[in-house]
């Protein structure tokens, strides 16, 4: 049997940024690494390879990577009172390569789901944190600090079908999940009921107990995020 690798999109472009933050807008560089990282999964780990023993590499069914289209629409930024075309933007450029380039590649299901059509504006987070501390006043703010409350559609639900459908038809003996929310925890449990080894790909980061207890494996295969302060935050 073979095992079938499902990526979050949205949480994977955010640890690839941690990870590589001089990469963070190269959709060519992001492309290859999902590639590659889905793929390093087919492999035993390094520290269980026996001397004298072949690499039991396992076959792959399909790469699955779920995303959303980017913010296409003008808006009006509500502190400078100019309309902001995000096609322009360097996060659609990125997403709108990133996709092109995905469809390149072998074996490889690019999912999509969609924009909430409503995308009010809303605070940065990091400039909240700033106005409920008193650092900063609300008649401070600059058209930098705000952004579209943009939500995603369909994703989360693209990915328990998937996992379902693969389940139920027997189509792998073994699903990798890159991504770090409970809110899987119903695809896990219903493909470890099914007989399917699930194993989660948090991309090195922590994930809470609930969801540690659904799944038969903890596996990530990118290089570990070395964080470049103290206190930096991590944006997942």
């Amino acid at each position: 049997m073979s095992t079938a690798v499902l990526i979050d999109g949205g949480y994977f472009v955010k640890r690839f940024r941690v990870i590589e933050p001089h990469n963070a807008y190269n959709a060519e560089r992001a492309a290859d690494c999902i590639f590659r990282w889905a793929l390093a999964h087919l492999s035993d780990r390094p520290s269980v390879k026996r001397e004298g023993v072949a690499d039991s590499r396992r076959e792959l069914y399909r790469v699955f990577f779920y995303d959303c289209p980017p913010l296409q629409k003008k808006m009006h930024n509500p502190i400078s009172k100019r309309a902001v075309d995000f096609s322009k933007s360097p996060e659609a450029l990125f997403r709108q390569e990133l996709h092109a380039r995905l469809l390149t590649k072998r074996k490889l299901a690019l999912r999509l789901g969609q924009l909430s059509t409503d995308a009010p504006w809303t605070i940065k987070p990091a400039k909240v944190i700033e106005l409920l501390a008193g650092k900063c006043e609300f008649a401070s703010l600059t058209p930098d600090d705000v952004m579209p409350a943009i939500r995603q559609k369909g994703v989360d639900m693209r990915i328990g079908v998937d996992v379902a459908s693969l389940a139920f038809k027997k189509q792998v003996d073994q699903i990798v999940l890159f991504a770090g929310d409970a809110d899987f925890v119903p695809a896990a449990k219903l493909a470890r009921r099914e007989g399917i080894d699930f194993i989660l790909d948090p991309m090195w980061r922590s994930i809470s107990p609930g969801l540690m207890e659904h799944i038969d494996g903890l596996r990530s295969t990118c290089p570990k995020p070395t964080p470049r302060t103290p206190k930096e935050v991590d944006p997942c």
